[in-house]
Order: structure tokens, then C-alpha cells, then sequence
């Protein structure tokens, strides 16, 4: 998909009358509302202005890229919006904006349109492209000028696959709220500075539509370096023991060149706060170390719940033992409160975060919602830990199946299915597998509790002995 496929001479505004940032945002808005582009207009301003409240889409130099992902927007466009006098629009340098791109992405919006995104940031980082959009005297010349910047990048990306044979120099992570702007942005920025100074790089995109691009151990392994930009959580133990610069994704945008000399310079600090453990392509590990680190990433999370849950338990107890209990002599209301907050909610949300976090361990986003919901009927069915866990390995793997079954899908699929088929299906599958094991679980775990409540002190010695062998 090319730029001039979202960008259309109806969406341009060659000479805008805005004077600050929000009338800056009201008329582009509004120029894609008469061009038919968006179901409501005043939905997508406000999925406008929350991006805009995370941190300003002005990056200095002249440009803004306001930009929002919302069922607001009828179809993926572009608006471009030029202002003579320049608009102060809180850019993050301070200085007046004079180019606008406001990008109207569908909830839906598939890869092919994230990349387009992606390449229009890229140019904006070129002073002469810039230059070329300031003088442009018409609609067509702004068209011109991308069309033309983008068939030199098609052509430069077309021999980048050559420089990956003898791995990279310096590896890069980068990710922002939304992953649909910043996201992008500062990894093409971080490439185009590593071009320049003939240096290999990979960048891992972590994007609305999950991780891509994905680092392996490989990568790792040979690496120098690594660069972490990003406003978003990133799993760091892969990186355990090797030099790497964590920083916003805004320096990834603005100082790339700075970031990227840190690391060439051996001034990166080595990481240390993680186990070290990585996947490759996105894919287990064979043998006990997969399992693990699946297993780790839901205990990992889960235990905020248990510790915090337990302490308001223990602490409803300084009341009394029964004292939650209103039948009880000593009933006491706070602490009714704290076991109702423990025991009843942050307990009671265990599993469904244990299943839910190592359904996305194995498969990303897509498996998180299965994992919660195969989670949350194994722990109301009574199914208890182990049906946690066996919800959340269900789950992730069978996320992993209907990812593989759809990839084949017509492209005028593509935009729904992350949204749609991907949530619908993977949900379905867990929640009637679970079904059907649920019951079995639970009298499992029923038989077990009785088995364990009616063994005598020398039987219990004996138990303890082998599980310590």
C-alpha cells in the first residue's frame, strides 16, 4: 500500500487558517469529514485529544503527526494540512509547526497500513523532503513529491535484506502507546542514523498489532548493543547481561544518532534485572525452558494479586478470625471491607491473571483475552490452579493455531482480523475446551483436598519427604 492510497487531493489543506493547536486539530479534523472519511467527527477529535494528552504529537522541526486508531474512522486516510505563518502547536522543541499530517487509522487497521504510516514518518525526518512540502504550490506537487520520496525508499528497502548475514551491530526496541506513530518513527529514524553511519541494526516493533520484527537469541547473542525506546512495558530478561540504553521513545525520534554512538562507545549500561531466557521468532523454547518461561510470566503476574490480596486477608484477621463474618460476635465492618478487597476480588482474579498472562507469554495480545476468559471458568468451575495453568497453555496454543490457520486470509480481511476473527474464535475454542475439562478438574481437585485432609502426621512426614527428594 503506498502513502498516496490514504492521502487524497481532498484531504490536503495547502493554506491553513488555524492559529493554535486546537483549531489546528478542529480543521483537519473537519477537512476529513467533508472528504467522508470519518463516522463521527467528534469521536475521532477526542481519540485525538487523549493521544495528544499522552504527549504531544508535535516533534519539532516543523512537524506535527497527530494521529489516533478509532471505530471513529470510516476509512484509513491521511490529512495533510500546511500553514504558512507556522501554529504553536507545544511542539516538543518549542518552535512554531508549519506541516501537519493527521493520520485517521480504523480500529481494524492491518499491517499494510501501519507500514505505510511508518514510511511517511521516515521521510518527515529529511530537511530537503520537508523543504519540497513547505514550497508546494499545489495539490498535485505535495502528491508528486511523496509518490517520488517513496518509490527511492521501496527501491533502498529492496537491498536492505543483504546486510543480515553476519548479524547485527546494534538492535533496537521501540514502542509507544497507541504503537501507531512513535512506534515507527523512532525505529526508521534509528535505521536511517544506523545507515548513515554504515552500521547494522535490527529494530523489534512493538505496534498495535503486536510484537514484529521480533529480536531473536541470535540477534542477541551477536549484538553489541541494544537500544530500548519505548513507553511501553518490554520484556527485558532476553537482554540479561548485555549493554543496553533504556530511553522514551521520544529520544529514539529526536536523538538517534546520540543513542546510537552511547552504544557503539561501550557507555551503555549492562543490563542485570532479568533471568536472561528468550524465544525465538516468537516461538517456544524447546524442552523445559519454554514451559518455564511461560509458566514465570503468568506466576510473575499473578503474584501482586496474592500478595497483595493475603496481607489485606491477614490484616482483616487482626480483627479477629471470623470478625468479616456479620453472624460473627465479633464482627467488625473494616475488616469485612479488607476480606472482601483480598479475599473475595484480589484472590478471587488469581487464575484468570495466571491463565491470561501465559496465554500471551505463547501468543502475544491475541492470546490474552482467551487465557483471561478459559481462566475465569476454571476458577469458578472449581478447577483451582491447575486448571489455571492448564487454560492458560490452551489458550496460547491455541491462539498460535487460529493465527496460523488465518494467514492466508484475502487481504480485504485483513483489517478485522485482529479485532474479530482472532478475539471470537480464540475465546470460543478455550471456553468450550474448558467446559468440557472443567468438571473433570475440579472432582480431581476435589478428590485430592479430601485425599490430603484424611492423611495421618506419619503419612503427611512420608509426602513431605519425597517432594523434597
Amino acid at each position: 500500500m503506498k502513502i498516496s492510497d490514504l492521502l487524497k487531493r481532498e484531504t490536503i489543506v495547502l493554506d491553513m487558517k488555524a492559529t493554535d493547536k486546537d483549531t489546528a486539530i478542529n480543521e483537519l479534523v473537519l477537512n476529513l469529514d467533508k472528504a467522508g472519511r470519518l463516522n463521527s467527527s467528534t469521536e475521532f477529535k477526542k481519540a485525538i485529544w487523549e493521544r495528544e494528552n499522552q504527549s504531544t504529537t508535535g516533534l519539532g522541526e516543523g512537524i506535527a503527526i497527530p494521529h489516533a486508531k478509532s471505530e471513529a474512522v470510516k476509512t484509513p486516510s491521511i490529512a495533510f494540512g500546511r500553514s504558512t505563518a507556522g501554529v504553536d502547536y507545544h511542539a516538543l522543541d518549542g518552535q512554531p509547526t508549519y506541516l501537519f499530517f493527521m493520520i485517521a487509522a480504523s480500529a481494524g487497521a492491518n499491517e499494510a497500513h501501519l507500514a505505510t504510516l511508518s514510511r511517511l514518518s521516515t521521510f518527515l525526518m529529511d530537511d530537503g523532503f520537508r523543504e519540497t512540502l513547505l514550497k508546494a504550490s499545489s495539490e498535485n506537487d505535495v502528491l508528486k513529491a511523496i509518490d517520488q520520496k517513496e518509490q527511492e525508499f521501496l527501491e533502498k528497502e529492496a537491498q536492505e535484506q543483504q546486510n543480515t548475514q553476519d548479524g547485527y551491530t546494534i538492535l533496537a526496541v521501540t514502542g509507544c502507546p497507541t504503537g501507531i506513530a512513535h512506534t515507527y518513527m523512532a525505529a526508521d529514524a534509528l535505521k536511517a542514523e544506523a545507515e548513515k553511519q554504515g552500521i547494522t541494526i535490527k529494530v523489534q516493533t512493538n505496534g498495535s498489532g503486536g510484537v514484529k520484527n521480533r529480536l531473536t537469541d541470535e540477534d542477541i547473542r551477536n549484538a553489541k548493543g541494544i537500544i530500548v525506546a519505548a513507553d511501553t512495558k518490554v520484556d527485558m530478561d532476553p537482554f540479561h547481561g548485555k549493554p543496553v540504553l533504556q530511553v522514551p521513545v521520544a529520544d529514539g525520534i529526536k536523538r538517534p544518532k546520540a543513542l546510537i554512538d552511547q552504544v557503539q562507545n561501550g557507555n551503555a549500561p549492562i543490563y542485570n534485572g532479568g533471568s536472561g531466557k528468550s524465544s525465538d521468532d516468537g516461538q517456544t523454547s524447546k524442552g523445559k525452558s519454554g514451559f518455564y518461561k511461560h509458566l514465570m510470566n503468568g506466576v510473575s503476574n499473578m503474584l501482586p494479586f496474592v500478595v497483595g490480596g493475603g496481607i489485606l486477608i491477614a490484616i482483616s484477621f487482626m480483627f479477629g478470625i471470623e470478625a468479616f463474618d456479620p453472624e460473627h460476635p465479633t464482627y467488625n465492618a473494616f475488616a469485612e471491607m479488607l476480606m472482601t478487597i483480598g479475599g473475595g476480588n484480589a484472590f478471587g482474579l488469581m487464575i484468570p491473571v495466571l491463565a491470561a498472562f501465559i496465554a500471551m507469554s505463547i501468543a502475544d495480545r491475541p492470546g490474552f483475552a482467551a487465557g483471561m476468559v478459559g481462566g475465569l471458568i476454571a476458577s469458578t468451575g472449581g478447577a483451582g490452579f491447575l486448571g489455571g495453568l492448564i487454560a492458560g497453555f490452551l489458550a496460547g496454543y491455541l491462539a498460535l493455531g487460529v493465527r496460523k490457520a488465518l494467514e492466508n486470509l484475502p487481504q480485504w480481511l485483513e483489517g478485522i482480523k485482529t479485532v474479530l476473527f482472532y478475539p471470537v474464535l480464540n475465546i470460543f475454542l478455550t471456553g468450550m475446551a474448558m467446559l468440557w475439562l472443567v468438571g473433570p478438574l475440579s472432582a480431581f481437585n476435589t478428590g485430592l483436598e479430601n485425599w490430603l485432609g484424611g492423611m495421618g502426621t506419619a503419612n503427611m512426614v512420608l509426602l513431605g519427604v519425597i517432594l523434597v527428594q
